[in-house]
């Protein structure tokens, strides 16, 4: 396919590495909570007011009958990698908190096959890439990985990917078509072919339905862009929309968040700025609802830690500019915060009221990508002021004394046709304008990224928390595995304590389980589900049951993996910075329904195809392009 142009395509990442690929939300009155007692007087961290504005709407519309899902794209545009900025927190001073030969060595635990629940195949990289109408049909990138974001409530469901959404009915069927993230939020298309202009970056999906506001909300991070280069500009931003009523098919609310922090705008002035907002991390409380991010400079190396955004989550609902508190300069332990995990609670489920209001938050602490046996336990107090023009939050911390866990490795999969692999390999590579000569490839092995702490979850009064990591089997192979807590929080007056209820390892032998998602319901019964792959598995999707009292006996199967992985990051002729690990998941995505029951999702592989139908038709029949067949899997099952 001589004489097309290339272009850039995007490998999305979050703390650890962050990419900058060039081109690359009816009027409820919210209740605030009575104050049962002050809030903590000496908070941590800086405070100041964040600038939030109104963006316009957006309109989603529900699919007719003679409109495609997907735009049919038979001959994609071959695409190749261009430089990324890698983005990494840096180490604290410390030495390592416990030595390597404490690499956990878990139980396995037996894989059987899922009964009793329900699920289907969610949005995938066919879907991602030609999301879009009118004039952003073909503007999307080709990008790894999905970054999966969920949310349901009132008979549907929304689900988003880097960078497209979707609403489904919970039955499964679709109510829209795939839509451009940049569309939804009114931005400029990620790219127009063959050369630009470029539109603004946006990733890292998140979304949440509130039981109490009955509104579906959804968050992105931005940056601006040049448009003729695509290089970064000097602005960033949280997008936020929220739906104007309980069906998310209709009108929704936008607004941004500046994150800039480069003392324009109002923004305060940081380290490095202009800065971005990366991997926006989204919650709600009673009164509340919660950004956090994680703060680096947009073009050098400094990193400032998390930044956490509070505001009342009833004003974003009745469209109306809530005052939005911003807490930066925190630090825990004798590291940076980072990836400050806000909780949720499920729908019949009591929120913190300890203090005026809190909301919980869980982090990490292993700052050398090593091991560690703690996490942070976080409380910002006096949430139910949120409603008033000048809140009076405050926030605190305790470090919690935890099981070992560290750093994961890469992930082998099972073995079987990957056509974009065995294609750079020979001649049709270079037909397809991929390579200029066969390459030399393997079979994809997956990034487990790192052991940040994963989504989390107000329960049955705990807060409930995931990691990935390393783990060992008999034979001394290191393979990914997951570390789960339950929390108890408490107070002594304005201290807070926090202690473990229940916590222990995923472990499937002689294979990974990785990037865990938990929810639990009112009634404190949780499910965490993951992507299990390795020799024995192609990329599927499974979960465990637990509570505070009881641990998983067994991991479920809910969806076997059809094939291996086959994307381009995996492949260092497309992309050498990933040196051959194909980004994966970076995050799944788990909610409680009303029933009690939980929704999962996560990243998997639905399709397969050989070479031959390949050469035949580069998407095999409109379930992958050229450069990935990544999918994703949303499963519904009672606790």
């Amino acid at each position: 396919m001589s004489g097309m142009s290339s272009l850039p395509l995007v490998s999305r990442g979050a703390i650890a590495r962050f990419t900058a690929a060039v081109a690359v939300v009816g009027l409820l009155a919210g209740t605030a909570l009575p104050v049962a007692a002050a809030a903590p007087r000496h908070s941590l961290g800086h405070q100041s007011t964040a600038q939030i504005t109104r963006t316009g709407t957006a309109h989603v519309g529900r699919k007719t009958a003679s409109e495609p899902a997907t735009v049919d794209q038979t001959q994609p545009d071959p695409e190749e990698a261009r430089a990324e900025l890698d983005k990494q927190i840096p180490n604290s001073i410390s030495a390592a908190r416990v030595p390597s030969s404490h690499v956990p060595r878990p139980a396995a635990l037996p894989v059987v096959d899922a009964t009793g629940g329900t699920g289907f195949d969610g949005l995938n990289h066919f879907d991602q890439r030609n999301a879009g109408t009118g004039d952003y049909v073909n503007t999307q990138f080709s990008l790894e990985p999905p970054d999966q974001a969920l949310c349901v409530g009132g008979g549907f469901i929304v689900e988003s990917v880097n960078t497209a959404l979707r609403v489904r009915s919970t039955g499964g069927a679709n109510l829209t078509a795939p839509i451009a993230i940049n569309q939804f939020f009114g931005l400029s298309p990620e790219v127009v072919r063959p050369n630009g202009p470029f539109g603004e970056f946006t990733s890292d999906p998140k979304c949440y339905f509130d039981q109490t506001t009955a509104r579906f909300y959804l968050s992105v991070l931005e940056i601006d862009v040049d448009p003729a280069t695509g290089d970064f500009g000097d602005h960033s931003a949280t997008l936020l929309a929220v739906s104007k009523t309980s069906d998310p098919t209709g009108d929704w609310f936008r607004y941004a968040i500046d994150t800039t922090d480069d003392g324009t705008n109002g923004t305060p002035s940081h380290p490095g700025c202009p800065c971005l907002g990366d991997q926006p991390l989204i919650g709600a409380d009673a009164t509340g609802f919660y950004v956090s991010t994680n703060e680096f400079s947009i073009e050098g190396p400094e990193f400032n830690g998390t930044q956490l955004y509070a505001m009342s989550k009833a004003a974003l609902a009745a469209g109306t500019l809530p005052t939005v508190v911003h807490i930066g300069g925190l630090t825990q332990a004798e590291g940076p915060a980072y990836s400050m995990q806000p909780t949720t609670t499920p729908p019949g489920g009591t929120n913190a009221s300890a203090n005026g209001g809190t909301e919980y938050f869980l982090s990490a602490l292993d700052f050398d990508a090593t091991l560690d046996h703690r996490i942070t336990l976080w409380a910002l107090s006096g949430t139910g002021s949120l409603t008033s023009a000048t809140p009076a939050v405050s926030l605190t911390q305790a470090i919690v004394p935890t099981e070992v866990y560290g750093q994961p490795p890469a992930m082998q999969q099972k073995k079987g046709p990957a056509p974009l692999d065995e294609a750079l390999q020979g001649k049709l590579g270079v037909r397809l304008g991929l390579v200029s000569k066969p390459a030399t490839e393997h079979l994809n092995v997956l990034n487990s990224n790192d052991d940040r702490m994963n989504q989390t979850v107000y329960a049955g009064g705990h807060v409930w928390g995931a990691v990935n990591t390393v783990v060992k089997g008999p034979n001394g192979v290191t393979r990914t595995g997951v570390a789960w807590f339950i929390v108890t929080p408490s107070w002594t007056g304005t201290t807070l304590h926090g202690a473990i209820a229940n916590q222990g390892y995923l472990n499937v032998a002689g294979n990974n389980v990785v990037f865990p998602a938990v929810a639990a319901n009112a009634a404190g019964k949780g499910v965490l589900s993951v992507t299990i792959v390795g020799p024995g598995y192609f990329p599927g999707v499974a979960f465990v049951r637990l509570d505070a009292t009881h641990s998983p006996t067994a991991v479920n199967l809910a969806h076997r993996g059809s094939g291996p992985a086959d994307g381009f990051t995996g492949e260092r002729s497309q992309d050498p910075v990933d040196n051959g690990v194909e980004r994966w998941g970076d995050y799944g995505a788990a909610v409680a329904a009303a029933d009690g029951s939980i929704w999962f999702a996560n990243e998997s592989i639905n399709q397969v195809c050989t070479l031959a139908q390949f050469v035949a038709d580069t998407t095999c029949g409109g379930t992958r392009t050229i450069l990935a067949n990544w999918g994703t899997f949303i499963g519904n099952v009672n606790p």
